[in-house]
């Protein structure tokens, strides 16, 4: 294997490897964060119509 290739094959591995932990991290930590304040924005609105109409 030439010094070209290698280099070129260490350059494909950490690509590779940086998509692979940002794909675990969006699943794990960003998702999640994204869905839970979404349900949490949602029951806020819905509290505050529940307040408005039964006034």
């Amino acid at each position: 294997m030439e010094l070209g290739q290698f280099l070129g094959f260490l350059v494909f591995l950490t690509i590779f490897t940086m998509g692979f932990w940002m794909l675990i991290f969006l699943l794990t930590t960003v998702v999640p964060y994204w869905l839970f304040g979404n349900l949490m924005e949602n029951w806020k609105l819905k509290k505050e119509a529940k307040k408005a109409k039964s006034k």
